[in-house]
């Protein structure tokens, strides 16, 4: 095992806490909220700390890392990134438990969106920006794992390979680089973008920065109790409707924008996404809601958000959960198990009775009628992230359960962790308190946050090699 090469990486994700950690400070400083200035101090050295560390220890080492380190680079990195993001949480004058902070940045980098926090409002400004740039940096670093770790053809598990996600040729370093700059530059702008777009619409700028953060990365942390407390206008909500957009269609799309050749011919995912959104309302336009309403919530469940304008006595919960398991684009923030997988598994079942009906016929396996071919690996593999799902379902819902919050709410609280999704009064969750949560169930929560980002298959390929050694 190539330690040295995996501290290498690993400390190139703790500059970036570094970073955040120094923003808030200058933050911190200009509106004069000195009370909790030193735990971003603390923060920005002990970051800085372990991160020289790391980088002292594998600066000389051979950088070339296989897949299965690559998958305990990205679990050694949600983990350590996590400590780093909990420190302000522990330090703060909240009285806030070690285990309590680890929760909520998991949540924060993992995109989820659980809090122990009950009252937003009465939240020192500082800690309200910690947990919504923690969440920036989560869906940052996802893209990262995503298209240069998670493109390995090897163990495809992720099939990015069936959506085009640009140049796969990450065999130098400074390929790499170039492609990492490329990510962080346009996940960057968009941001900006949104940013502009909803101060622009009336919304405060604090408000603004914090929600365009929570939306590019398809994350749940808001800056008030709920959205309704931000959201108003129908300018509003087109905006947050178009950035729901933004976050569950392919990454990709951004860089092809003007190169209609290509849009038309590798982006057939994003406009089945588009499709499906369009489906998904209609079945319920007709419910006496609001109809740009409904469309948030559709776009905001697809993109595994769970943000949502809806009151809480609405009884579509189970509706929004389906939508929420299918989630978006293979090349996006979004969780779930993705419109591809479905797509591959629907139709080669209808290709399979076809075959029984007429032997003789000619079976099209391309996939979004594009020139790219379903193989059987993807086929398999879209199968084992199936079981896996409802697997990892059964567990977490048996371990929540302990918990006396009873069947229904363990079912939705099991299915929203496994597609990172917040648990907003969409699914009719909004009053759990995840403090009072005993500790087995935390802990639980934090383990399967982390699955349903990288998925369990992963973890099965890292016990595969570690028990059956080549």
């Amino acid at each position: 095992m190539n330690f040295r090469g995996i501290s290498f990486y690993l400390s190139l994700f703790c500059f970036p806490i570094s970073f955040l950690a120094f923003i808030n400070i200058l933050y911190a400083s200009y509106f004069d909220y000195f009370l909790s200035i030193d735990t971003y101090f603390s923060t920005l050295i002990i970051s800085l700390i372990i991160g020289l560390g790391f980088f002292y220890y594998g600066k000389n080492s051979k950088k070339n890392i296989n897949f299965i380190e690559q998958l305990i680079l990205i679990i050694f990195t949600y983990l350590l990134t996590s400590i780093l993001i909990a420190i302000p949480f522990y330090l703060s004058n909240y009285q806030v438990t070690f285990l309590n902070s680890i929760f909520e940045s998991i949540s924060g980098l993992t995109g989820t969106g659980f809090s122990i926090f009950k009252n937003i409002k009465y939240l020192d400004p500082t800690l309200i920006l910690w947990r919504s740039s923690s969440q920036w940096i989560g869906g940052l670093f996802f893209l990262f794992f995503l298209i240069i770790i998670f493109s390995n053809k090897l163990f495809n598990y992720k099939m990015t390979n069936l959506t085009y996600c640009g140049d796969n040729n990450f065999n130098s370093e400074s390929n790499v680089k170039d492609n990492l700059l490329r990510i962080f530059i346009i996940y960057s702008l968009l941001s900006i973008g949104i940013l502009s777009l909803l101060n622009l619409s009336g919304i405060r700028l604090f408000n603004s920065l914090n929600l365009s953060m929570t939306l590019i990365s398809g994350g749940g942390f808001l800056p008030a109790e709920s959205l309704s407390k931000i959201i108003s206008t129908n300018l509003q909500k087109i905006i947050l409707i178009f950035s729901f957009i933004l976050s569950l269609i392919n990454f990709y799309l951004l860089f092809n924008l003007f190169n209609k050749n290509i849009l038309i011919k590798e982006h057939k995912e994003d406009l089945y996404l588009i499709f499906l959104t369009v489906i998904f309302c209609s079945l319920i336009y007709f419910n006496n809601y609001d109809g740009l309403d409904i469309i948030v919530s559709v776009t905001s469940s697809l993109a595994n958000s769970g943000l949502t304008l809806l009151a809480p006595d609405n009884n579509l919960s189970l509706y929004f959960l389906v939508i929420t398991i299918i989630g978006g684009s293979l090349i996006s923030n979004s969780s779930g198990i993705k419109l591809t997988r479905f797509y591959i598994l629907l139709k080669i079942t209808s290709l399979e009775i076809i075959k029984l009906i007429s032997p003789n016929s000619i079976i099209n396996k391309t996939i979004f009628g594009s020139d790219k071919k379903i193989s059987d690996d993807h086929i398999k593999v879209s199968f084992l992230i199936f079981i896996s799902f409802f697997l990892s379902l059964f567990i977490l819902s048996s371990l929540l359960v302990v918990d006396n919050i009873g069947f229904e709410k363990s079912f939705k609280l099991s299915i929203l962790t496994l597609t990172n999704t917040v648990n907003s009064e969409m699914f009719n969750m909004q009053n759990l308190n995840f403090a009072n949560l005993l500790t087995s169930s935390k802990i639980s929560l934090i383990l399967f946050m982390i699955i349903g980002k990288i998925e369990l298959i992963s973890i099965f390929l890292i016990f595969k090699k570690i028990l059956f050694k080549d």
